[in-house]
């Protein structure tokens, strides 16, 4: 049966395309819409920018606002999470011997960067191991909860982690992390879209999350909403008009923020298509079926690798992800095998030594192209050295 939403991506067709949560995939009518607000941009700069983009992007962040509930206000849209994270890191005033609590299932980028800011500062950046395979959500709160000590002053978590493709309790430990005292800054660069998100009953200080992942915006769109308490802590990463601005905006939270010099903002303004497109195909039914497939399959390709699922089979831990623990003498020829003469995109994590074979769904993909993947990988088992399933 063919899959009935495959033609509204721009993907090549040779491709079985199983890593739509690295950097997401944009359908016509969205890039269609991007390209609309790029045209008009070139028609007449000095127009658009000056005058017309303020407005653009306000209709834009209360269409947002209204699907992840929370004030337009309160957040500016920003290219990825990793932008948002320096924001927050170039703003804290933390001490040498402060600690920044975090889990050892970060995305690599965001240990990076606070690797960077410990080095800078004398702030120490603590990985709290997480139990694996995980048994239960107080399991994973007790394992994070390890690394707390009276030093800790922030807390920085993924919402659903890139490697292992867990989604964290990330409501509950900003719940416990409130009662301590501690900043919460949460990494959600995988939930818009993916999961429901409530960022007013997550109530974390900062939150982050992407557009273009799962949302299906273009590339380069994600967002920050700060708690109004910390926004005036919040420097600008980049100084450009929007301080000590001549002409008052919204608030100096946005202006320091939002006015960052002459840039293309069109991925910004495609929030109300993304959330049209979303809404024409029913996507939270269309999540389930995605969902299904994960737990239809999980398993099976986990016994095919010798191994045992990282996590209970069900939606508190997995969404339209999952990853298979594998044991691979070369990751990278793996991944080049499967895709130069397989024509499968799919990634190969590596984390804390472990490597893990993450499967992304969306909407353009059917138990066909998963099978496809399942025999290409019981051909490289059965006649390379490759993987190992003892």
């Amino acid at each position: 049966m063919d899959n009935p939403y495959k033609h509204h991506f721009l993907l090549d067709p040779k491709i079985t395309y199983l890593n739509h949560g690295s950097f997401g995939a944009c359908p016509k009518p969205i890039f269609d819409d991007y390209q609309k607000w790029q045209r008009e941009l070139e028609h007449e700069p000095v127009q658009f920018i000056i005058n017309n983009a303020p407005r653009y992007l306000h209709q834009s962040k209360k269409a947002l606002a209204n699907f992840i509930n929370c004030e337009p206000e309160d957040f500016f849209f920003t290219p990825n999470p990793t932008f948002a994270i320096n924001t927050i890191m170039r703003s804290l005033d933390l001490k040498e011997g402060d600690e920044i609590l975090a889990s050892d299932n970060e995305y690599g980028a965001m240990d990076r960067t606070w690797n960077f800011f410990s080095k800078k500062t004398g702030v120490r950046y603590v990985r709290s191991p997480l139990s694996l395979p995980v048994i239960s959500k107080e399991q994973m709160i007790a394992d994070f909860w390890k690394g707390h000590s009276d030093k800790t002053k922030v807390i920085f978590l993924n919402h659903i982690s890139s490697a292992t493709a867990l989604i964290f309790p990330v409501k509950e430990i900003c719940e416990r992390a409130r009662q301590l005292g501690l900043i919460t800054i949460v990494d959600g660069a995988h939930v818009p879209g993916h999961i429901d998100l409530d960022i007013a009953d997550i109530d974390a200080d900062f939150y982050t999350g992407t557009l273009h992942k799962w949302m299906l915006a273009p590339k380069g769109c994600s967002f920050l909403h700060v708690r109004k308490e910390f926004q005036d802590m919040l420097d600008p990463l980049i100084v450009s008009w929007g301080y000590e601005s001549l002409t008052n905006g919204q608030s100096t939270f946005l202006d320091y923020q939002e006015q960052q010099g002459t840039r293309d903002i069109s991925a910004f303004l495609t929030a109300p298509a993304c959330l049209n497109f979303l809404e024409e195909i029913n996507w939270r039914q269309r999540a389930i079926e995605s969902r299904q497939l994960i737990s239809d399959n999980y398993q099976r390709f986990c016994t095919l690798m010798g191994k045992d699922p990282i996590c209970p089979i069900n939606d508190v831990f997995l969404g339209q992800m999952c990853s298979i623990p594998i044991v691979t003498s070369d990751e990278v020829a793996l991944k080049a095998l499967l895709f130069d003469k397989y024509h499968i995109e799919i990634p190969i994590m590596n984390l804390n030594g472990h490597f893990y074979l993450r499967i992304s769904t969306h909407i353009y993909i059917c138990q066909a192209d998963i099978d496809r993947l399942y025999l290409a990988l019981e051909v490289i088992i059965a006649e390379t050295d490759l993987i190992s399933t003892n």
